[in-house]
């Protein structure tokens, strides 16, 4: 037997009808395929919240001043965000990192300093970052997962802090499915509809505007340095074959350009939240997969993901600890 049909036995053995705990069971399934066990385990798990401004927030993209990125990361600091009640909630490790915002935080703050550059550049006028800028930011994540790896962690998510950062999100969406401007444009953090209208425009204008070829280019040309960071992050996960908890829409957008890096990122992602976000459940129908969650939640900053944690713990808990019908004395179905 190949370790998914022992899996798939282990699974169907339980004490229970066929199939009757649902979703738990096909990430049963997956989480013991990718830590290639019959036995898997959720070990020290991590969540790294990435933080950058956008030169496109100028253009009047979001309802939020720019200032509210630093601002926010503050309160990260603080613990009074929902990452933070979350976090605990789960027993998640939370790291803030600054690749990009468009301020100054005290040494003495639990802020990591990782910029690359005070923001991406506006899209409108020019790329949104240089190719170097763009690499530089992606080790940011990739350097910040081999760290939780090399402590014991074997499940990371990831969450962003950037007002403006659903219009980069919706750029890389839609030239990386093909799916219309229109369909991958939403409110952001609130938007009316005319300013989603205007906002649609622009986009558009920025879509045509270049025509970059590698996801990298790609990625440069449209993304942010938070989301090239989660990106890089994503792509170590895969190399250290971590579990990957994937929140909303901009996480998704992250995971998106991974994947057409690496194809087999996708195998180790869990796909934890559907976002109200308008283009999230295309993306995540382009992707072919179904998330565990759709709480009507738009926030960003990663909570989806974390929590989903207890539900993917409850995946791994039946999985080992669940009596078989042989162990328990209890009758098969005929």
């Amino acid at each position: 037997m190949t370790l998914k049909d022992q899996l798939q036995h282990k699974i169907d053995n339980k004490t229970k009808p066929l199939g009757s705990l649902g979703m738990l069971e096909n990430l049963a399934l997956q989480i013991g395929l990718v830590q290639n066990t019959l036995s898997p385990k959720i070990e020290k798990p991590a969540h790294l919240v990435f933080a950058a401004d956008h030169g496109l927030a100028d253009e009047g993209i979001s309802p939020y001043p720019k200032d509210v990125t630093w601002q926010m990361v503050m309160n990260f600091c603080a613990g009074g965000a929902s990452i933070n009640v979350f976090c605990r909630q789960s027993e998640m490790e939370l790291k803030v990192y600054d690749v990009g915002v468009d301020y100054t935080f005290a040494d003495e703050l639990p802020v990591i300093n990782a910029k690359v550059a005070n923001g991406s550049r506006n899209m409108r006028k020019e790329p949104a970052m240089t190719i170097e800028e763009c690499k530089a930011a992606m080790e940011v994540g990739a350097k910040a997962v081999r760290e939780q790896g090399a402590n014991g962690s074997n499940t990371i998510s990831c969450g962003e802090m950037g007002i403006g950062n659903t219009s980069p999100s919706s750029l890389l969406m839609h030239k990386f499915t093909g799916i219309s401007m229109e369909d991958c444009t939403g409110r952001g953090s609130g938007l009316g509809d005319e300013q989603v209208d205007r906002k649609t425009r622009i986009l558009k204008e920025i879509a045509e505007k270049y025509d970059p070829n590698t996801p990298e280019d790609i990625l440069a040309t449209f993304g942010g340095l938070e989301i090239a960071a989660m990106t890089g992050a994503y792509l170590e996960a895969k190399k250290q074959n971590m579990l990957i908890l994937i929140d909303g829409f901009i996480a998704t957008a992250a995971v998106l350009t991974a994947i057409q890096i690496e194809p087999s990122v996708k195998d180790n992602c869990i796909f934890c939240h559907s976002s109200d976000e308008k283009g999230h459940k295309l993306m995540l129908e382009h992707l072919g997969v179904k998330p565990l969650l759709q709480l009507g939640m738009r926030l960003g900053e990663g909570g989806g993901a974390v929590i989903a944690l207890p539900l993917v713990k409850s995946a791994v808990n039946f999985l080992n600890e669940m009596s078989s019908f042989d162990d328990a004395g209890v009758s098969n179905k005929e």
